[in-house]
């Protein structure tokens, strides 16, 4: 067993990545680490380092006196958030790439995994099953570093062999950590507000159409992609992954079949620019071709869920 670093543990997936991992692979194989001084509870039974992963040799310090030889690198600087800050969002977003990428490149660790986003297509990518190959022209500063990791990432591949997997995560629910400052928060945030408020102000039209996947899923994903034999893994930008499609009146329309006096009020700001860019659907053909991916969770088991998460 190689040990394992996840970088940017403290966010909306790295929690659950970390829980998971630990699970299957036990608790000292596992090195939790991001910016933050300390690590939620739900991590601290484990080993937790604080480090900037724009400190190239912090990193190599870590990995060598960890003996790691995979990193899952989850920082970053999400949609909404980046567009305040777009040079340090830059900044961060693609240092981080490299610093990862320069030690498999020299054979210091084996294995990388890096997620990219839907946030890669734009408004001339085709909207509805959108393709693994098609045109893509991001219109804001996390698309645009994240399609330029994905070329960076399939050129470490083919220029230096580096063993580098990736996933354009959907939107992703869970209740168990709060959201990024990501587009699709929304669907995370209208969950805590029924439950705790009974009414929701949103940011998108009620029809915005995205695609989405409840966390479990996209943890499962990222796993499977990650223990996956090398040859399998033919893609090297990164895969497609759909889940489901939804747009706010959905899950407003099955909320409300359990909180029947949950309203309602649609407020679209600057986020609605960024929605009305991104695909209604993805088509992850290829993801189910190669490495056998499906999805499980579907709209009236993530609703649920998310209700009884925050209702505890």
């Amino acid at each position: 067993m190689s040990n394992i670093l996840v970088v940017g543990a403290c966010g909306q997936i790295g929690i659950e990545l970390v829980i998971e991992l630990r699970k299957l692979f036990g608790l000292e194989n596992v090195l939790a680490s991001d910016i933050k001084e300390h690590c939620p509870p739900s991590l601290a039974e484990g080993k937790y380092v604080q480090f900037d992963i724009m400190d190239q040799n912090a990193l190599v310090k870590i990995v060598k006196e960890n003996n790691i030889k995979q990193i899952y690198l989850l920082a970053a600087m999400l949609s909404a958030t980046a567009e305040n800050k777009p040079i340090f969002a830059w900044d961060l977003n693609m240092q981080g790439l490299f610093n990862v990428l320069e030690l498999a490149r020299n054979k210091k660790i084996d294995k990388v995994f890096w997620p990219s986003s839907i946030a890669v297509f734009g408004a001339n990518s085709p909207m509805n099953n959108t393709p693994q190959h098609t045109i893509m022209e991001p219109s804001t500063v996390y698309g645009i570093s994240k399609l330029a990791g994905e070329r960076w990432c399939e050129y470490y591949f083919k220029k230096y062999d580096v063993d580098v997997r990736s996933l354009r995560y959907p939107g992703l629910i869970s209740y168990k950590s709060a959201p990024g400052g990501g587009t699709t928060d929304y669907a995370v945030d209208i969950f805590d507000k029924a439950v705790k408020e009974k009414k929701y102000i949103c940011y998108l039209d009620k029809d915005t159409k995205l695609p989405m996947m409840y966390m479990s899923d996209a943890i499962r994903a990222t796993i499977e992609i990650m223990e996956a034999p090398k040859a399998q893994i033919k893609v090297r930008s990164s895969y497609n992954l759909a889940g489901i499609s939804l747009c706010p009146q959905d899950l407003y329309h099955e909320i409300k079949k359990k909180f029947k006096d949950f309203e309602i009020e649609y407020k679209p700001d600057f986020r609605q620019e960024i929605a009305d860019t991104w695909p209604n659907s993805i088509n992850d053909l290829a993801a189910k071709e190669d490495w056998n991916w499906k999805n499980r969770v579907k709209i009236e088991e993530i609703v649920k869920k998310m209700i009884i998460g925050f209702s505890q």
